[in-house]
């Protein structure tokens, strides 16, 4: 192991901006989506899928994981925002990577890994913040719900199994990451969606500026829609893109004040 090396991760420009609707969701599920964690909680597997509802699938990986792949384990880097201290394994940058389709699992560049490694950090930073309002811990259904819009990314659920086996991302974890995923989103909306205003002003700039323009360039010869009939999807994304600035905003403050160590670079 090569000695650790302690290293600041400043603020990246705007143009490394996050995934997903789910990305802030790139943050999130990436999409922010999307990041992987350690155990916070020991709870054996069955408990975990009784708590949760997870997809039939999931039991499947209960007779299988044996035959998963073992990804060969190191510490990576560790994340303390004040509140404790949180490392980050090759496993977890794996099993984010799992989690993004067409992503390439074998052999991975050291781009991914990378990019992966700073989206890990990035959601363990809000997590901890997320942490201190125990009231936004998400429900059964919710979990569910997560674990239906992960499978609908993939091309089927046989593939989505095979890439969390090809990791040894099992049940339980599986559980554990789809909690700590939507307590992320839960505590973003808590802290930025509710707060967003879109003035009229605003979408009526943005229809004139950017949404016609648009319109007759993709769609050469056809009617554009009217303000009225666009109004709803241009405040859906005026709105998305404040709470993305908003956070990113958020992400460097943080970033700044945390102690972010690297102990093997990837």
């Amino acid at each position: 192991m090569q000695s650790a090396e302690s290293t600041k991760l400043k603020a990246e420009g705007s143009g490394q901006k996050r995934s997903s609707n789910h990305d802030v969701g790139a943050v999130i599920r990436g999409g922010i989506l999307n990041h992987v964690w350690l155990a916070c909680h020991v709870r054996s597997t069955l408990q975990i899928l009784s708590a949760f509802c997870l997809l039939p699938f999931v039991f499947c990986l209960l007779s299988v994981t044996v035959a998963a792949q073992q990804v060969v384990d190191k510490m990576v880097a560790t994340v303390n925002a004040g509140a404790r201290t949180d490392l980050i394994t090759y496993s977890d940058l794996m099993w984010q990577l799992a989690l993004q389709p067409n992503t390439q699992l074998d052999n991975p560049t050291s781009e991914d890994l990378n990019h992966a490694l700073r989206l890990v950090i990035d959601q363990r930073l809000i997590l901890q913040e997320a942490e201190k309002l125990p009231t936004i811990a998400p429900t059964a259904k919710e979990i569910s719900d997560e674990l239906d819009e992960f499978v609908k990314e993939f091309p089927s659920q046989a593939e989505f199994q095979q890439r969390l086996l090809k990791v040894g991302l099992n049940s339980e974890k599986l559980a554990e990451i789809l909690d700590q995923r939507e307590r992320i989103e839960k505590y973003l909306d808590f802290r930025f969606r509710n707060f967003v205003v879109v003035s009229q002003t605003e979408i009526a700039d943005y229809y004139r500026d950017v949404y016609v323009p648009r319109f007759r360039a993709r769609y050469p010869g056809r009617i554009v829609p009217t303000l009225e009939q666009a109004h709803a999807e241009i405040e859906t994304t005026l709105t998305e893109g404040k709470i993305e600035s908003d956070t990113d905003t958020f992400l460097d403050t943080v970033r700044e004040r945390a102690e972010i160590v690297t102990l093997n670079p990837v």
